[in-house]
């Protein structure tokens, strides 16, 4: 029996498609049977006690993001709200597509992986990213792709190649957030999709953006 997350009260039903079943990735304490939204605040100076911050509606943490002090650029975690490691974010050398690995915990292991991303083309002028779970090996058909512009913080996540939308951002400015030197957006999550995924990739789509900046 699944009971609600204690962050996210139940809300009232919506015309949003909800799949049969819950879609785990990362843990099926991160499937709610309802729409989740959470912020993300991306802090433009911090690097020590890690540079994103993820909400929930009423501004309770739900993760963290920190980055490895050995290998700033190219590897992140995905914490819970109390801290502990959830999946480990890493940049896969020598690739020309640009790929990222997600890993169980603070593993590198292959047999923690839990999926790969890397972009559709080499040249893009839009963000147009493919997700591949750990089983599938053939990489034929991905099993996630996100399309969009990051820069406008306008980017939907859809099931495989198909247009159910599983998840999208929108940005959010405030005074506040350009004053400190904060990014601040928002993310809607589809119901019973795994959220802890979904900024698994977000933390991703910002590496891989950063680094398109400094080219």
């Amino acid at each position: 029996m699944a009971y609600p997350n204690p962050h996210f009260p139940p809300q009232p039903t919506t015309s949003v498609p909800m799949p049969a079943v819950p879609t785990t990735v990362i843990g099926p304490q991160f499937c709610a049977p309802y729409p989740v939204d959470l912020a993300v605040v991306k802090k433009v100076m911090t690097i020590a006690d890690g540079n994103f911050v993820v909400t929930d509606v009423n501004g309770n943490v739900v993760f963290k993001v920190k980055g490895s002090l050995m290998t700033l650029r190219d590897r992140r975690v995905l914490l819970d709200a109390a801290g502990h490691p959830l999946v480990t974010l890493r940049r896969k050398m020598m690739t020309a597509h640009d790929r990222w690995q997600a890993f169980r915990g603070e593993s590198t292991d292959d047999k923690d992986l839990i999926f790969s991303l890397k972009r559709s083309s080499l040249i893009q002028f839009k963000t147009k990213l493919d997700v591949f779970l750990a089983n599938n090996t053939r990489e034929d058909i991905c099993d996630f792709k996100v399309k969009g512009s990051w820069f406008e913080r306008s980017c939907v996540v859809y099931a495989g190649e198909s247009n159910n939308i599983v998840a999208q951002m929108h940005k959010k400015h405030t005074v506040q957030s350009i004053l400190i030197g904060k990014d601040h957006f928002m993310v809607t999550v589809y119901p019973n999709i795994d959220y802890a995924f979904i900024v698994a990739l977000i933390v991703i789509l910002d590496e891989i953006n950063d680094d398109a900046r400094e080219e």
